[in-house]
Parts: structure tokens; C-alpha cells; sequence
């Protein structure tokens, strides 16, 4: 039975963050431990979210919790995401660093993957968390990935490389010298997401959407952190991935909701969209 670990936001009202992405995970029989680090009643983009941050006693005590129960040595797969604090993005490091040491028993044997989702910021709204967080997720979390999943704004940031369509963006992604998913990647009237390591790179695209709610970035981390527990190739994971938001986005649409449908999308959560069109670009 995998076991994922996500350590990001939980929105009541909207499907972002942490609970969108377990409920995402579920469809592929992968449990979820949640530690939040906010509680807010509604994502900031609809105005006062409501709610706060977790005190860094009372999150840092949620991780001790589940590392008593022994848990750290049965996790697949560890996903960060949104941070109110740098004493919180501390906190996480130490997490991914235990959970990596600690022995693997029984039929936990495989090796941990850390997906490392800097949510810093977005085009048009720069920065959206403090400056001192960001700078901690930069140096604490980036380094500890084995996939970094970002939008295009944010790995312009940590590269200092243009990264809005996709050859720059494969580019930039390979300057971190880790797998790289990249999302909110446009040409033209597409939009979609880049896959890049040291030795190949594709692109996963569809034609943009005129409105799309908020969570698709949480969406598209899940669906492919998902791929890579089930052994699927880098072009099949982000096709299947980048297909399962397209269509989340639309069936949203056609409903007229204002949040992302994940659990009404069920099992078509994780199949391919045709259309979706996957491209090599290295």
C-alpha cells in the first residue's frame, strides 16, 4: 500500500493545496498523511481566506506524531508545497532527511521520492509568500528534491533563466540538474507542462482554457508524482498528468465550478486526454 507524505496547505472550501492532491492520490489506491501548514477556509484568490497559519509547536508536533507512530520508514513518496514560515520549510527539511534515513522494513523497502513544489509565487502576482521563506525553500527543499514540480514563474527564480516557453524552459530545468516538471509553459494558443532531465525532455500541451480554476499546479504535482510510483515513463506520466488536469479543467467548465471537480472525475482522473499532445523535445 504506498504512502505519501504531503506537508502544503488545507483550504476547507477550495480544492488547492494538501487536500486536493490526496484526494487526487486516492484515485490511484495511494494513502495520504496530511500536515498543513495553513487552515484557511477558502484559497487567498477569492479575497480574505479566513483561518491562519499553523503555529511552528503545533506543525512541527504533527510530524513528531507521525514519526512515533512509525511511519517514516513506510512513506513512498514525500510531497511539499505551499509554506506560511521559514521556521516551517526548517522543519520539512529535517522531515525529508528522517524520513530518508530512517530503516526500511517489511514491505517498505522502496526508496522514498521527495516532489519539492516551491510555491513561491506566479506571472502577473510575483511573489506571494515572504521573501525569507522563499529564500528557505530555495536553499532547504530544492536541494533535497528528486523531482522539483514549479510553475514557469518560479523556475525563473530559482535559475534566473527565461523559462515561459518550452525550449527555455527545458533549458532552465536543466540547470538545476534534477528532474524538473514545469507548468504554465505557453506557445502560442497552448499551454501545458515541460519534463526535463539530463537526458531527455518533453512537452505535454493543449489548447488554453479561458477560465481555469484555482489548484491545477497541486493537481498536476499529484497526478504525476503518482506516475512515478506506478514505474510509468517520463512520456506516458506527464501525458497521463497534464491530461488529467485538462480534463478536470473542463469538466469544471461544463459544470460552471468555481473549484476544481477532483472527486466527481473519479477513475477519468488518471487517463490520458486526447486532447492533449505530447511533443520530445530532447
Amino acid at each position: 500500500m504506498p504512502l505519501a507524505l504531503i506537508i502544503s496547505s488545507h483550504v476547507a472550501g477550495s480544492q488547492v493545496g494538501a487536500s486536493a492532491q490526496a484526494a487526487a492520490l486516492a484515485q490511484f489506491r495511494i494513502e495520504s498523511m496530511v500536515t498543513p501548514t495553513v487552515l484557511y477556509g477558502r484559497h487567498p484568490g477569492w479575497g480574505i481566506p479566513g483561518g491562519a497559519p499553523v503555529p511552528i509547536e503545533v506543525f512541527e508536533g504533527m510530524l513528531d506524531g507521525i514519526e512515533a507512530n512509525g511511519l517514516f520508514g513506510q512513506v513512498d513518496l514525500v510531497i511539499t508545497g505551499y509554506f506560511a514560515s521559514a521556521a516551517q520549510v526548517r522543519a520539512a527539511a529535517r522531515v525529508i532527511d528522517a524520513v530518508r534515513e530512517t530503516p526500511r522494513q517489511g514491505a517498505a523497502t522502496r526508496k522514498p521520492v521527495i516532489v519539492v513544489d516551491p510555491t513561491m509565487g506566479d506571472a502577473g502576482k510575483g511573489l506571494y509568500i515572504p521573501s525569507e521563506t522563499a529564500d528557505e525553500i530555495i536553499a532547504d527543499l530544492v536541494p533535497r528534491a528528486d523531482v522539483v514540480a514549479c510553475n514557469a514563474w518560479e523556475l525563473q527564480k530559482l535559475t534566473g533563466a527565461d523559462s515561459r516557453d518550452p525550449i527555455a524552459a527545458m533549458k532552465a530545468a536543466r540547470l538545476l540538474g534534477k528532474t524538473t516538471l514545469v507548468s504554465s509553459v505557453h506557445r502560442g494558443a497552448e499551454i501545458g507542462a515541460v519534463l526535463a532531465d539530463r537526458k531527455e525532455a518533453w512537452l505535454a500541451a493543449h489548447a488554453k482554457s479561458d477560465h481555469s480554476p484555482n489548484g491545477t499546479g497541486d493537481l498536476l504535482t499529484a497526478l504525476y508524482a503518482a506516475s512515478i510510483l506506478e514505474g510509468q515513463t517520463f512520456s506516458y506520466g506527464l501525458a497521463r498528468a497534464v491530461g488529467g488536469v485538462a480534463e478536470t479543467v473542463t469538466a469544471a467548465n461544463i459544470y460552471n465550478s468555481p473549484e476544481l471537480p477532483i472527486v466527481m472525475m473519479g477513475a477519468r482522473i488518471k487517463q490520458t486526454s486526447p486532447t492533449v499532445r505530447i511533443e520530445r523535445l530532447a
